[in-house]
């Protein structure tokens, strides 16, 4: 098997950050700024880093302190070994928090993410649960998006960590659980390039999945609902409200964590580092690489000219060993693979899915963000920019 070339193949950019006409659908302005510039310059007004956003941070502190005093954890953290992950878990602590730290272990981690984790950990004193997912059904669900021909393949993983942590927070009587996005340095996904919700990650599973999914929950609509109106529990982004300079965390956390740096974004995973950098490169003509740059280009970390520089070289440096690997992990031989990179591309509009309820719901969703139950950045990904073509 040989290795496909990595193409940039971009017409139109936008004149402020690296974001381009790749995305189905988008548009720029009268001056060529793209509507992800504009979404990450309202999230910066709503978030600006000032004494107000130090009173709201303390503000969110203090309650989550309040409410869960008397018991052993007062929030939840989700953990993979990565840098976010990592320093709001470190955050959480110097802050005076009392966290639970959560790992979703679904088969992929790497050795430096595992160490990472143990690391982070005993240095900061915090208790550590690792949720182990059955590797057969994990498999089976991670194949069936593979089969289903769509670029959301992380979206198992992302929808079930996100019910592994409403599951345990129910469980253990725990208002608050915390994540480690920052549109900072993230920015926000395009819908065609990830969509979830649990109709469309059960839909591509009963036609393509082979086996029943027992060890790991995924979350139903009516009980995020559940979770979040009755419950009232809530999903706090603490790096929001604080500065979050990329290469000064890097720093940070190796120096005080021993936390070691496995290489791109969200590369902890040996699948999503598979995924990201080959399937969706070659496959979809989708470089995620594209959102994390330009974030730090709006954040000043970077300028776009090192952006253009760094986008140009191929994100894949795994050659033919991680991609063998990959494929020997999930059983899937040459001739398999190949079917999957030839198939016609899919999106979450080929499946069943929340989406038309979703934007019929806009209204009381807006409200749920206002008042802290759905994060902001959530809602600006769904109705800030609605692609016209996918």
């Amino acid at each position: 098997m040989q290795i496909e070339p990595y193409r940039y193949n971009a017409i139109k950019l936008c004149t402020h950050c690296i974001i381009d006409d790749t995305i189905p659908g988008i548009t720029f302005d009268e001056n060529g700024v793209c509507p992800f510039c504009r979404i990450q310059k309202e999230l910066e007004a709503k978030f600006p880093l000032n004494e107000k956003a130090t009173e709201k941070l303390n503000k969110i502190v203090e309650k989550i302190k309040l409410q869960g005093k008397g018991k052993k954890y007062d929030c939840i953290v989700g953990v993979s070994g990565g840098r976010d992950s990592t320093y709001t878990l470190y955050t959480a602590v110097k802050l005076g928090l009392r966290p639970l730290a959560v790992h979703f272990d679904n088969g992929w981690n790497s050795e430096i993410a595992v160490q990472n984790i143990k690391n982070a950990t005993k240095k900061l004193g915090v208790d550590l649960y690792t949720y182990i997912a059955d590797w057969e059904e994990f498999k089976d669900l991670q194949k069936a998006f593979l089969k289903a021909s769509v670029p959301d393949g992380e979206v198992p993983t992302d929808w079930v960590i996100l019910s592994v942590l409403y599951d345990i927070s129910n469980k253990e009587g725990i208002k608050f659980f915390i994540g480690g996005h920052s549109f900072r340095t993230e920015g926000t996904a395009p819908l065609t390039w990830t969509y979830q919700d649990p109709k469309y990650v059960s839909a591509i599973h009963r036609k393509y999945g082979k086996t029943k999914i027992k060890s790991f929950p995924i979350m139903s609509m009516s009980k995020f609902l559940y979770y979040s109106f009755v419950k009232r529990i809530k999903y706090i982004r603490l790096l929001y409200y604080i500065p979050y300079e990329e290469k000064k965390v890097i720093e940070l956390l190796k120096n005080e964590l021993q936390w070691i740096d496995y290489g791109g974004k969200h590369f902890e995973s040996t699948y999503t580092t598979f995924f990201q950098s080959y399937i969706l490169t070659r496959k979809f003509n989708i470089d995620k690489r594209k959102l994390h740059y330009s974030a730090l280009i709006r954040s000043e970390q970077i300028t776009r000219e090192e952006a253009l520089e760094k986008i140009k070289i191929d994100p894949y440096q795994g050659g033919l060993e991680l991609l063998n690997y990959n494929l020997k992990k999930l059983e899937l031989s040459e001739s398999d693979f190949k079917d999957i990179m030839d198939d016609s591309i899919k999106t979450f509009r080929d499946y069943p899915s929340y989406y038309q309820y979703i934007k019929f719901l806009r209204k009381p969703l807006i409200l749920a963000s206002k008042i802290g139950i759905i994060p902001d950045v959530i809602i600006k990904k769904y109705f800030s920019f609605d692609p016209r073509d996918v």
